[in-house]
């Protein structure tokens, strides 16, 4: 609909989306829809090639797709899309699916061979064999997959789509397999000799022989000497154990969704054009620098994930289609990397490039989230203290790539000191100095006036020359009961002070949150574990509060 519009617009004027997932979405479903195509393909390939009989291919063939067709059904009840975890459910679930229609059909084929009777006779022996089986192995499948519906947290919500599906799947295979199963076996196979093969067949089919004669004599080899396997699985079982504990972790892994953010955070009072300065600095750099990679950027001053003010900035980055992005040094990891290090020369604001997680639901930014948390009451300058302590230890880390603060900085303040006795004495109330500071900085809706047919708002503030220093006191005046005019600074004194601009709290403590990412190679979870034994290292009485992705990992 924009394309459309932009027909219109003015010379000159161009548009830009500076952040959209739908690209991201739609080549992961295309991704998904391909690879279960292919996944069919090399079902029916590999069918084929075992049983060798079109027609008895053909018949488990013909069951994945009403199969698939009833799983969208349950998908449609449970009120679930067709996205990337349903979609990977049936992906896997394909070699699961035929696994029924099959034991069916080389049922079917072994009666039929043995006793030599016709498909008809042979399906309903081979059906009152093998159903209870058939029935067996559904279940002991599906109570595999049973428990991941009941995941709690974002887990939960992960895996509930994606064990209901298979469950689905399964559930729907066996129900395909005792019903038209039995009836395409008598309706397309045929009794005939299965004769000596030739060509492909024939070698497959030595070359299978061979392969199971050597399978049969090895387990014959290793049942004779069970104190040896048993010595053997022992040791792999602890080799596992091993690795598993060993083995990086995360909670989910960093995905290229073609976008990423820069965060901009000037100094603590830094004007609206100083910012945009440094926004334009970003800007040129994407846009010259990594202009094979990137599609478009767009900032914006006066707002930032880490709040609202005039010193912030967010500069949102579009990368091309990742078919023009086939290059490692392309993806957007590799240019996150790049801009952290070009950034880290800008002298006027701190500036962090992001990668977004892979589920939006759980945070804006990748990586690691946490708060520090003072647990001792500790002031607001001790936190501030331990905090910037904690980053300077974690930039000397070589787990951690990066360690930012998550809000805005302390910043300059004017403070009033009004002495309210000598204000009752000179008939000055708490009201009339209330309703002179909102007039003479915030400003007061007054009434309205008519212009050329318009009604137009009338509001009354104070001049800024008369409230920019603390000396701008001596030129206020406030009314009193008796209708006179008092001197403001016959009351009140003005000073300056430096303090923070909002005070956070995370689970009813204060704390300050930190983000970051870990180094090129070092997962998530060995960076939290770093990060935890970094904190160990501060004064007593400090902890560290996970939340987002963190959390959930």
């Amino acid at each position: 609909r924009i394309k459309e519009l932009s027909s219109f617009f003015p010379e000159g004027v161009d548009y830009v989306i500076p952040y959209d997932t739908t690209p991201f979405v739609k080549i992961s479903i295309e991704e998904v829809i391909k690879t279960l195509v292919e996944a069919i393909a090399l079902v029916f390939v590999v069918m084929y090639v075992f049983l060798q009989n079109i027609r008895a291919t053909l018949i488990p063939t013909l069951a994945v797709p009403v199969v698939l067709l009833g799983t969208f059904g349950v998908l449609a009840a449970f009120g679930f899309s067709i996205n990337t975890l349903t979609m990977l459910a049936m992906v896997l679930a394909i070699g699961l699916l035929v696994d029924d229609a099959i034991v069916v059909v080389e049922n079917v084929e072994r009666i039929m061979q043995q006793e030599k009777i016709g498909p008809v006779e042979a399906t309903r022996k081979s059906m009152d064999q093998i159903t209870g089986a058939l029935i067996g192995i559904a279940v002991v499948l599906s109570a595999v997959f049973v428990p991941m519906a009941f995941f709690p947290g974002s887990t939960g919500v992960i895996y509930k789509q994606f064990s209901i599906t298979i469950i689905s799947a399964m559930t729907l295979s066996v129900v395909v397999a005792l019903t038209l199963t039995p009836a395409l076996c008598a309706s397309l196979l045929k009794q005939g000799t299965h004769e000596k093969r030739r060509g492909f067949f024939g070698l497959f089919n030595r070359g299978f022989d061979k392969t199971l004669n050597g399978y049969t004599h090895s387990v014959s080899w290793l049942v004779r000497r069970p104190v040896r396997v048993g010595i053997v699985y022992l040791m792999i079982i602890a080799a596992m154990v091993l690795l598993f504990l060993r083995t990086p972790g995360g909670f989910l892994p960093a995905e290229d969704q073609g976008t990423m953010f820069t965060l901009i955070q000037a100094p603590t009072g830094a004007t609206a054009e100083r910012t945009l300065e440094v926004i334009k600095q970003v800007e040129d750099y994407y846009l010259d620098n990594e202009s094979d990679a990137v599609e478009s950027v767009f900032g914006v001053a006066g707002f930032s994930f880490a709040g609202q003010g005039q010193n912030l900035g967010l500069v949102f980055v579009r990368l091309k289609d990742w078919s023009a992005r086939t290059s490692p040094t392309q993806s957007v990891q590799a240019l996150a990397g790049r801009a952290f290090g070009a950034f880290s020369q800008i002298q006027d604001a701190q500036v962090f490039p992001i990668v977004p997680p892979s589920v939006s639901q759980l945070g804006n930014v990748s990586g690691f989230d946490f708060f520090l948390q003072g647990q001792s009451g500790q002031s607001h300058d001790q936190l501030l203290e331990a905090r910037n302590q904690l980053l300077g230890m974690a930039a000397q880390s070589p787990l951690i790539a990066s360690a930012r603060p998550s809000g805005l900085e302390d910043a300059a303040q004017f403070n009033l000191d009004i002495d309210w006795r000598r204000a009752g004495a000179m008939g000055v109330t708490a009201t009339d100095v209330g309703n002179l500071l909102t007039i003479a900085w915030a400003g007061r809706y007054v009434n309205d006036f008519v212009d050329e047919g318009r009604i137009k708002r009338v509001y009354v503030q104070g001049e800024a020359s008369a409230r920019s220093t603390p000396s701008d006191l001596e030129k206020w005046r406030v009314r009193n009961a008796s209708g006179g005019l008092v001197p403001f600074s016959n009351f009140a004194e003005g000073s300056w002070a430096y303090g923070p601009q909002g005070v956070n709290r995370y689970n009813g403590i204060a704390a300050m949150q930190i983000q970051g990412s870990p180094a090129p190679g070092v997962s998530t979870g060995e960076a939290i574990a770093e990060l935890e034994r970094l904190v160990t290292q501060l004064p007593p009485g400090y902890r560290i509060a996970w939340t987002g992705l963190s959390l959930e990992e």
